[in-house]
């Protein structure tokens, strides 16, 4: 699997997610099997560069190449100079969300709106090809199949992003009209791979082994980008990869080893957050990963209560030790990620300061 000139580790990538795949998130999907992942949406809007939500989610230290970095915006040179920027900074693989359906997002024409007006999304995607094309950088896009039902353009939009030089797209299965509710539809993905000679990628829904051979069947995808399903289970990406190798389905992994992925991740997002943030945003990945086991209500709620980085991190270890003891395997019977994700946080983008802003524009 290729982006231009580079070369993935394999055809499973990890969503961008506002508030979610930050550098530690992105890491450890990583080091569980996904080949490829996606910062979380920066702003094009310089003014902003140097605030800490968004020098945070420019943050790669120690992260494993490529380096790719989705940008979001609503003019085609401010998206240009934005990529030199991230490019400056790091970037190995710029990103041009088309895909974000949040309402902030959508008012101010940013995000999945630009569908709407492909002269603008065309424009916006040549800018920045032409300005990552002295680095070799390439540009990838990542789209909806259209804004509604009665308006799916994704292929023709998918040929206009190929001849102005995006090297790769990602084809969420839904319309911005549906958000995230249904089911998402591959039809569409398949005709987009149809229709243009450069990798596609599937994206939507996709929450299993069985489901990911099904969509790779169905699509003629190059690639799956899975998003909701990874959260409180980075493993699945080395599941599915396992599954697709070999038709077989890969045991559950041992409470033990859970239990250090976990606290890893937990150590490297106070790293990044900080005392007040950390022990804050770890809450949501902590509920996401043990949704459904047994205890984790009480467990939930003495973590929402504490203030403390160290503290939440040693009681989230003594109850893991405790599970182990109890279950030794990884309980099945834990809700998948996708039905227990709270509605603020969606896939591509979710409602953050930068999110904010673009609805100001």
């Amino acid at each position: 699997m290729q982006i231009g000139s580079i070369t993935l580790a394999n055809n499973l990538f990890v969503a961008p997610m506002a508030g979610v795949t930050d550098r530690p998130f992105r890491m450890l999907c990583r080091q569980l099997g996904a080949g490829y992942a996606v910062s979380e949406m920066v702003t094009s809007q310089p003014h902003l560069y140097a605030s800490l939500k968004t020098s945070r989610r420019a943050n790669h230290e120690g992260e494993p190449g490529p380096i790719a970095v989705q940008i979001a915006g609503t003019e085609a040179a401010m998206m240009a100079d934005a990529a030199r920027y991230n490019i400056e900074r790091g970037a190995q693989i710029i990103d041009i969300n088309m895909g974000c359906p949040a309402k902030k997002v959508c008012n101010a024409w940013a995000g999945s709106a630009l569908m709407q007006n492909e002269p603008l999304a065309v424009a916006i995607a040549e800018a920045v090809v032409q300005a990552c094309l002295p680095y070799g950088v390439p540009v990838t896009l990542k789209m909806r199949t259209g804004w509604s039902t009665e308006h799916k353009n994704a292929i023709h939009l998918a040929k206009a992003f190929e001849g102005v030089g995006i090297q790769m797209l990602t084809v969420h299965g839904r319309t911005r009209e549906q958000g995230y509710k249904g089911h998402a539809e591959y039809a569409t993905v398949r005709a987009v791979k149809e229709a243009v000679a450069i990798p596609v990628v599937a994206n939507g829904d996709i929450t299993h082994s069985e489901k990911a051979k099904q969509v790779l069947q169905d699509t003629g995808a190059d690639a799956l980008m899975i998003g909701r399903a990874a959260q409180g289970k980075p493993w699945i990406f080395r599941e599915i990869a396992h599954y697709l190798a070999t038709g077989e389905h890969l045991p559950a992994p041992a409470t033990q080893t859970v239990r250090q992925w976990l606290l890893d991740h937990l150590q490297e997002h106070y790293s990044l957050y900080g005392e007040h943030t950390g022990v804050r945003s770890a809450r949501k990945h902590i509920g996401w990963y043990l949704k459904g086991i047994p205890g984790s209500e009480t467990l939930r709620a003495r973590i929402n209560a504490q203030e403390n980085c160290a503290e939440q991190w040693q009681t989230v270890a003594d109850f893991l030790s405790a599970l182990a003891q109890s279950h030794p395997i990884w309980p099945t019977q834990a809700i998948p990620a996708t039905d227990m994700r709270p509605n603020a946080l969606q896939e591509d983008c979710a409602p953050t300061a930068d999110c904010a802003t673009l609805a100001a524009v």
